[in-house]
């Protein structure tokens, strides 16, 4: 059966269903172009929905409020995988997979990485980490949490087992979301309890306590300003703290890693922030925005190729730590 890559309205998100899939990927991207990931992000998610996974596009909503957002995702994954069942057995498609956990896969991009970040750290024991962020910080952000978890099903509150992969993760707070010449508002907003939370060092915390990733992935760009590289290194002490590439690198060392391009294999080509986004015209990928690569010959992308390979390494560990814990609980 021939696999048509079109997306239908399902719930709050786009879905792309494949007549036999191996997997099904959720994917975020970041603001603005991650509002309408089916327009700006259509090359990538094309690529992946042609390598046989189902893709679930999830529109970005702007809020300084993450934590909310983060859980609606769990909401929004199990009652996905009741009605993309229904949908795909009326088509006749395969429809097992829908209903098994592992299965699923996430992709942020940018910002949207910092929600899967988010998700991953609730997949432990959270509670305890949060309870060491001073009283008058983390009051408010616990009762937010058991809130929005509360109606969500107990299997449905983490992605144990679920694969992800970040690319160009942009651990966002209140001064990367105001425009730089109105940094004073950003800072006023945040005296006022108003700004993003968790904050960007908030959120560091909580990733590095919660002794997880280890079934993550990165793919970093060698020009992006924004997210960081891992050039950052040999760079400036103020450029090196604001590069959440650099950051995830030194401080989860089981994550894993490849920046674009490979200059061993792609001489004089360099990749921005913007990688991701893109619609193929021709031969070209196109993004139309002047300040990135606008225009870029097909058969010099690495990303999509990069990025598939990466989800089939991510599944392989996956499976041998299970494996690994049904051993050991078995002796």
């Amino acid at each position: 059966m021939s696999a048509e890559f079109k997306f239908h309205p399902v719930s709050h998100s786009w879905v792309a269903i494949h007549p036999n899939p191996k997997g099904v990927v959720q994917f975020i991207g970041g603001a603005f172009f991650g509002t309408f990931p089916t327009i700006f992000y259509r090359y990538f998610l094309r690529k992946i929905f042609e390598e046989g996974y189902t893709i679930i596009a999830l529109p970005f909503r702007f809020t300084f409020r993450h934590w909310p957002i983060a859980i609606s995702l769990l909401r929004e994954q199990g009652v996905l995988a009741e009605d993309i069942t229904q949908i795909a057995k009326r088509l006749n498609y395969q429809y097992d997979i829908y209903q098994d956990k592992k299965k699923y896969y996430w992709i942020g991009h940018s910002l949207g990485c910092k929600y899967i970040t988010l998700l991953e750290f609730l997949s432990n024991d959270w509670e305890t980490i949060l309870e060491k962020i001073p009283e008058k910080i983390r009051k408010g952000q616990l009762q937010q949490i058991k809130d929005n978890l509360s109606s969500i099903p107990k299997e449905r509150c983490n992605i144990k087992g679920q694969p992800s992969l970040l690319l160009a993760p942009d651990i966002s707070d209140t001064e990367s979301a105001v425009p730089q010449p109105l940094a004073f508002i950003a800072h006023s907003l945040d005296r006022l309890g108003l700004g993003v939370l968790p904050t960007r060092k908030q959120t560091q915390y909580l990733i590095k306590e919660s002794k997880l990733f280890n079934l993550t992935g990165m793919i970093s760009f060698d020009k992006d300003t924004i997210a960081g590289s891992v050039t950052d290194k040999d760079k400036s002490p103020k450029i090196q703290e604001n590069s959440d590439v650099l950051w995830m690198l030194q401080n989860l060392p089981q994550i894993q890693h490849q920046e674009l391009p490979d200059t061993r294999t792609v001489k004089g080509r360099h990749c921005k922030h913007l990688e991701p986004v893109g619609n193929q015209i021709g031969e070209y990928v196109v993004d139309l925005n002047p300040v990135d690569k606008f225009i870029q010959p097909i058969k010099f992308r690495q990303l999509e190729g990069v990025a598939i390979k990466f989800l089939g390494e991510l599944k392989h560990k996956e499976l041998l730590l299970r494996s690994s814990k049904i051993t050991r609980s078995a002796a």
